[in-house]
């Protein structure tokens, strides 16, 4: 039976709960801080709109440097850290983590199928990158050289997998969430996400036999990722 914690709050309070040296993966996906430069939904008459606006949650500052201390206290010597992030972003956890750690470095994640440009004034935003931190000896399941790579394609989520009610606008599919994990960790490992939105790292990690810790703030995201991992469940007790 796989084991879980699922906690809604704060996690910058929730975190301090945790143990020292207890997690062997932090993978998450925090806050991008884009909705500044949003030019608001595009509207069409042949289909819906389309969505350029992110939930209310992403207005809100978002400073890596504010993680450091409690993401190295509950990292394993052994442990990973992977965390969604843009462009405007990556700069910051690099002088956040850089010097904090053995190796940083980034993945870039391209969605085959990114939301078009209708009017083409630009790029498609067909990739988001991935930050990467560890210390000597950490874990690390690679067979290949052809498996290391720091370039992931898979779809957006859609079709079942992607939770209609409520709608999270950055849900990410497990596809690329299972292979990280399975990069990064082994079997009954500690996954931890402290923005665990409707827990699809949860899910990617329960499916590969991991345990799972997961933190969320908003009520709606925390009960809808409650109700599709508490099945066969049981409480992770640190």
């Amino acid at each position: 039976m796989t084991k879980l914690l699922l906690r809604q709050g704060d996690s910058r309070e929730l975190i301090k709960t945790l143990p020292d040296s207890s997690i062997d993966l932090i993978l998450t996906d925090p806050p991008y801080n884009l909705g500044k430069y949003s030019t608001g939904n595009i509207e069409l008459k042949w289909r819906s709109d389309i969505n350029n606006d992110l939930a209310a949650w992403d207005q809100i500052d978002f400073s890596p440097m504010e993680w450091l201390y409690e993401f190295k206290r509950i990292l394993k010597p052994t442990g990973n850290i992977f965390a969604f992030t843009s462009y405007n972003l990556l700069g910051q956890w690099h002088q956040a983590f850089d010097k904090e750690f053995d190796s940083f470095q980034f993945m870039v994640w391209h969605k085959t199928n990114p939301a078009p440009k209708i009017f083409k004034a630009g790029f498609l935003n067909s990739c988001e990158l991935i930050i990467c931190c560890w210390n000597k000896k950490h874990t690390w399941n690679f067979i290949s050289q052809k498996e290391m790579h720091n370039f992931i394609e898979s779809p957006i989520c859609m079709g079942s997998e992607r939770i209609k009610n409520p709608k999270h606008p950055t849900q990410k599919p497990t596809a690329i969430l299972k292979k990280i994990i399975q990069i990064a960790s082994n079997p009954d490992d500690i996954v931890f996400d402290p923005f665990m939105g409707v827990g699809s790292t949860g899910a990617a990690a329960l499916e590969l036999d991991r345990q799972f810790i997961g933190f969320e703030l908003e009520p709606d995201y925390f009960n809808a990722a409650s109700n599709r991992l508490g099945t066969n469940s049981k409480q992770l007790f640190l």
